[in-house]
């Protein structure tokens, strides 16, 4: 039986049975957080919303209906909702904690490869703060999550091609952010899609 057919059986066994439900929790509820706190930043917020998130798909299992998107892209969605709102509610700027967000990781061979390493990660970082939220979520799906482009469209409500081109302009804008404070972004930090 594949993992598909498996997880299609244990969904339509969810919309009967919370024990079910408990299996499919089990199964992302650490993704699910870790997607969450990436978008809070505070551990206390995250589990919250966890399970918030939770809460909700098990109250509307009844209605999903499987499009082709992986299960867990509606979990996404459900997440996206539940912190857009709790951002909303809280009159907050999206703000992710991009400080674990790494691009590519390789010993230094100096401790001035060391130090000038840590200034090119510590401009990137505020680089990404400064993007706007939609593009930030981007880059935490794709880099963080290493979701395809097709999921991350499925989870944010855009199509394949909308989400290229976001990542295209979220790209250029970081190119030319470090740029401006004298930091370059090469081929290998991330371009590909």
């Amino acid at each position: 039986m594949s993992s598909s057919s498996s997880e299609s059986e244990l969904i339509a066994k969810a919309k009967e049975d919370s024990e079910a439900f408990g299996k499919l929790y089990q199964r992302y509820v650490e993704r699910i957080y870790n997607y969450i706190f990436h978008r809070t930043g505070s551990e206390e917020d995250a589990e919250d919303l966890t399970a918030h998130t939770f809460y909700q798909a098990l109250r509307h299992i009844g209605r999903y209906k499987d499009r082709g998107a992986p299960f867990a892209a509606w979990l996404y969605r459900i997440a996206h909702n539940v912190v857009a709102n709790w951002h909303r509610d809280n009159s907050r700027w999206t703000e992710l904690p991009l400080e674990g967000l790494r691009l590519h990781d390789r010993p230094e061979n100096t401790l001035h490869q060391a130090a000038e390493r840590w200034d090119r990660e510590q401009a990137l970082t505020e680089a990404l703060r400064r993007l706007h939220p939609d593009r930030q979520l981007l880059l935490v799906l794709k880099f963080s999550e290493g979701l395809s482009n097709r999921q991350i469209g499925h989870i944010m409500g855009r199509s394949e091609g909308a989400i290229k081109s976001l990542y295209h302009r979220a790209l250029v804008g970081l190119r030319q952010d470090m740029e401006e404070q004298g930091f370059s972004l090469s081929e290998e930090d991330g371009e590909s899609s």
